[in-house]
């Protein structure tokens, strides 16, 4: 377990964008990551009838559409115990496989911090 104490400013930062897309939306999930330029894209569970997306998905897709070349980092707010592969797939597709993911609870407390690989 990663104390969210034990972050840096910058990943603090993703964390906190991610648990106030999750509250603001109230979404069962918040998620932001940071591109290799430090802008953030943030962004909350997408369930349409047509279109089903994670947070974490959903903020990967923005970064893209908006021309980010790599990520330096993600950060999902969930009451989730695990993250699906295929939100870890999409960080390590654009971030590569050491991009580090972390997973918060609802409270901010970071649960857990993986690897996209």
């Amino acid at each position: 377990m990663t104390q969210s104490t034990d972050l840096g400013p910058e990943d603090r930062k993703i964390v906190t964008l991610a648990r106030s897309a999750r509250a603001r939306n109230g979404v069962p999930e918040g998620a932001a990551v940071r591109d290799e330029t430090g802008r953030t894209y943030v962004a909350g569970t997408v369930a349409l009838e047509s279109l089903q997306l994670s947070a974490l998905r959903t903020a990967v897709a923005m970064a893209v559409a908006s021309g980010a070349e790599s990520l330096e980092a993600a950060a999902v707010v969930s009451g989730a115990q695990a993250l699906p592969a295929e939100d870890l797939a999409a960080v390590r597709d654009l971030g590569g496989a050491g991009t580090p993911v972390f997973l918060a609870g609802s409270d901010g407390e970071v649960r857990e911090r993986l690897a996209a690989g």
